[in-house]
């Protein structure tokens, strides 16, 4: 037996009672209200209970990353979420929310070229987790993607939908740094960059040509 064997949950799906599911509030995002009943590690099933999720939808990830220069481009965008922080202007990775009917690959893609102008040629995943499940439905892909950072420069985003983005490029080193200090808020970019500094080597051999 494997290690992770003995952490595989005997519980699915089929082991939760969704008795409601309310819409609280509707606008940019979703606030729903469930009612629900699940069975019980020791037996049994646990009384109602009654919890608020926020839910907006699945997202995916990308850190643009130049393995022959190995440099990395990071954005950096107001961010509401921050806007009484001590830095509302938080230094991410590219992002985007997942619509109907699109592939995660597809997302970053797109997102890549409209939140920094850039090409994407070889992706690598990385991951996919909850950012914060005990809450929040959203589910978020995380790639690595291949590019010439030489091409990064200048400030995008899209006018209509209210982004203002202006692009960094650095070492990677440089920009794990900026991990350590605490520079780097933002979850997926903490993991990409964290992936990234375990992982260049490999992905340099991989990737050591253009496409």
């Amino acid at each position: 037996m494997q290690p992770t064997d003995r952490l595989k949950s005997p519980f699915s799906t089929g082991d939760i009672d969704i008795v409601s599911k309310q819409t609280l509030f509707q606008g940019f995002f979703r606030m729903v209200k469930y009612r629900f009943r699940h069975r019980l590690f020791q037996g049994g099933w646990s009384e109602l209970i009654e919890r608020e999720m926020f839910e907006r939808g699945h997202a995916a990830a990308l850190l643009p990353y130049d393995p022959l220069r190995d440099e990395v481009v990071i954005i950096e965008q107001i961010r509401v979420g921050a806007l009484e922080d001590a830095q509302p202007w938080q230094l991410e990775i590219v992002a985007g929310i997942i619509e109907s009917g699109e592939l995660p690959a597809d997302v970053v893609r797109r997102e890549a070229q409209e939140e920094a102008g850039l090409k994407v040629d070889r992706l690598e995943k990385i991951t996919a987790y909850y950012p914060s499940s005990g809450g929040c439905s959203e589910k978020l892909d995380v790639y690595v993607g291949e590019v010439d950072s030489t091409q990064a420069s200048g400030v995008h985003g899209l006018a209509e939908e209210g982004e203002d983005i202006n692009l960094h490029v650095m070492k990677r080193s440089d920009a794990y740094q900026l991990v350590k200090e605490g520079r780097i808020e933002n979850g997926a970019s903490i993991i990409a960059l964290q992936w990234l500094e375990l992982n260049h080597q490999q992905l340099q051999l991989q990737w050591r040509s253009r496409v």
